[in-house]
């Protein structure tokens, strides 16, 4: 079993055909053909079948090319670690940060890390743990950044809490019931839910009746923070969300946030990563400057 193989076999499953794995890793068709034909004989196992559209992994190609990805990922990263600790700066990282961390500690971390690794490759992916969590698993991201997941992650995981954090009320500005000091007074407005949690609209209520208040009226479902933003700017509308929006620079003049007595705790936010191999210098460098923009911003 080759190295080659390995990335002809993991590109055909990315890219979906051979003709695009082919142009994909810059080979002509027929070599790459040949490398898999080879990789499946010494296997004793057929790893794609041809469909209409492409080519698709079979049961067993499923299970191999998992290990592959974890293999190829590997190899990159220790070719990049050996060159950066002898002080290179070329590589790649990639994170997965939820919308807090942009809006809270990429400001700050991401400036410093171009200074020091100006030439690495950075990919940022906006999503919540369970999305990143297969990738940070087959080593193709580095970490993520987010709220706690409601599922503790598997012990092959270390979890690093890096703050806590709060929710608040949020309206337009100009909302004609911003001076309102109590949940019970908002109980009658309409209500737009998040997606912050994968249970945002049973939390939404259970927080009314913690209160011992009766359900809110939520006649808007918002997916996205995008639309939960736009729906509190053109609308009447009232939302729990985190309370960074009121410091954010493209939303704190367009909302404001209406103080209510009643606690609204959010999950700490936490850096998840795989806890068995360490990250490459350039992630842990970055990975550092989150943990020191965490804590500048916990002593605000």
């Amino acid at each position: 079993m080759k190295f080659n193989q390995l990335q002809a076999v993991t590109a055909v499953a990315e890219q979906g055909s051979l003709r695009a794995a082919a142009r994909h890793l810059g080979m002509s068709q027929p070599a790459l053909t040949r490398s898999i034909g080879e990789l499946e004989r010494e296997l004793g196992a057929t790893l794609f079948e041809r469909r209409a559209r492409g080519m698709a992994p079979t049961p067993v190609g499923e299970v191999f090319i998992r290990r592959a990805r974890v293999i190829g990922s590997e190899a990159r990263r220790a070719q990049e670690e050996v060159s950066q600790f002898l002080g290179g700066d070329q590589g790649d990282v990639e994170v997965c940060l939820s919308i807090v961390a942009h809006m809270t500690l990429l400001p700050t971390a991401l400036p410093q890390f171009q200074k020091r690794y100006a030439r690495t490759r950075l990919r940022i992916v906006e999503g919540s743990f369970p999305a990143a969590e297969p990738r940070l698993r087959d080593g193709s991201m580095d970490f993520y950044i987010g709220p706690s997941p409601e599922r503790a992650p598997s012990r092959e995981f270390a979890v690093e809490k890096l703050f806590d954090n709060t929710r608040a009320v949020f309206a337009r500005r100009g909302h004609p019931r911003a001076k309102a000091r109590s949940l019970a007074e908002l109980t009658d407005e309409v209500w737009a839910t998040t997606g912050i949690t994968t249970r945002a609209e049973s939390e939404f209520a259970q927080l009314f009746a913690r209160h011992k208040l009766p359900p809110p009226r939520t006649t808007i479902q918002a997916d996205s923070m995008l639309s939960l933003m736009t729906t509190l700017m053109s609308s009447d509308a009232l939302a729990v969300t985190l309370r960074q929006y009121s410091e954010f620079p493209l939303t704190r003049n367009a909302l404001q946030v209406i103080e209510v007595k009643e606690p609204l705790p959010a999950p700490s936010v936490v850096l998840i990563r795989r806890g068995a191999l360490p990250l490459t210098p350039a992630a842990e460098y970055l990975a550092d400057m989150f943990r020191r923009a965490a804590a500048d911003y916990a002593r605000r």
